[in-house]
Protein backbone atom coordinates (compact mmCIF):
# COMPACT_ATOMS: atom_id res chain seq x y z
CA UNK A 1 0.00 0.00 0.00
CA UNK A 2 1.00 3.89 -0.56
CA UNK A 3 0.31 6.63 1.27
CA UNK A 4 -2.29 9.27 0.02
CA UNK A 5 -1.94 12.47 1.11
CA UNK A 6 -5.19 14.62 2.06
CA UNK A 7 -6.66 17.88 2.98
CA UNK A 8 -8.18 17.39 6.11
CA UNK A 9 -10.26 19.91 8.31
CA UNK A 10 -9.82 20.14 12.53
CA UNK A 11 -11.59 21.16 14.74
CA UNK A 12 -9.18 21.48 18.53
CA UNK A 13 -10.56 20.90 22.04
CA UNK A 14 -10.05 22.94 24.99
CA UNK A 15 -7.70 19.96 26.32
CA UNK A 16 -5.24 20.71 22.60
CA UNK A 17 -6.67 17.29 21.63
CA UNK A 18 -6.85 17.26 17.43
CA UNK A 19 -10.57 16.46 16.17
CA UNK A 20 -10.81 15.77 12.52
CA UNK A 21 -14.05 16.99 10.72
CA UNK A 22 -13.53 16.20 7.34
CA UNK A 23 -11.00 14.78 4.74
CA UNK A 24 -10.75 16.36 1.01
CA UNK A 25 -9.86 13.22 -1.05
CA UNK A 26 -9.41 13.67 -4.62
CA UNK A 27 -11.26 16.93 -4.40
CA UNK A 28 -14.50 15.36 -2.64
CA UNK A 29 -15.24 16.12 0.80
CA UNK A 30 -15.47 13.24 3.02
CA UNK A 31 -17.91 14.13 6.34
CA UNK A 32 -16.19 12.03 9.52
CA UNK A 33 -19.48 11.19 10.92
CA UNK A 34 -17.44 10.02 14.35
CA UNK A 35 -14.01 9.59 15.21
CA UNK A 36 -13.75 6.60 16.98
CA UNK A 37 -9.50 6.00 18.39
CA UNK A 38 -7.16 8.20 18.27
CA UNK A 39 -3.60 6.99 19.26
CA UNK A 40 0.04 6.14 18.53
CA UNK A 41 0.69 3.70 16.27
CA UNK A 42 3.53 2.48 13.59
CA UNK A 43 1.59 2.27 10.31
CA UNK A 44 2.41 -1.22 9.07
CA UNK A 45 0.96 -1.45 5.77
CA UNK A 46 2.74 2.18 3.78
CA UNK A 47 4.69 2.19 6.79
CA UNK A 48 6.20 5.16 9.10
CA UNK A 49 4.72 5.97 12.80
CA UNK A 50 2.44 8.79 13.81
CA UNK A 51 -0.89 9.24 15.25
CA UNK A 52 -3.51 7.15 14.03
CA UNK A 53 -7.13 8.09 14.13
CA UNK A 54 -9.91 5.13 13.55
CA UNK A 55 -12.70 7.44 11.65
CA UNK A 56 -16.60 6.31 10.54
CA UNK A 57 -16.82 7.97 6.74
CA UNK A 58 -20.43 7.21 5.67
CA UNK A 59 -20.70 4.45 7.87
CA UNK A 60 -17.42 2.28 6.96
CA UNK A 61 -14.74 2.58 9.83
CA UNK A 62 -11.05 3.52 7.86
CA UNK A 63 -8.17 5.19 9.45
CA UNK A 64 -6.73 8.58 8.85
CA UNK A 65 -2.67 8.47 9.77
CA UNK A 66 -1.29 12.14 10.73
CA UNK A 67 2.79 12.35 10.50
CA UNK A 68 5.05 15.11 10.75
CA UNK A 69 2.28 17.26 10.02
CA UNK A 70 0.53 15.73 6.88
CA UNK A 71 -2.39 13.37 7.02
CA UNK A 72 -3.10 10.67 4.97
CA UNK A 73 -4.96 7.60 3.92
CA UNK A 74 -3.75 4.11 2.99
CA UNK A 75 -4.67 3.45 -0.75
Amino acid sequence: MTKAYVKVNVNIDTMGTIIPVYIVYDDVIYNIDKVLDIKQSPNLDAGGYGTRYTIRINGKVTYLWEEDGKYYVNQ
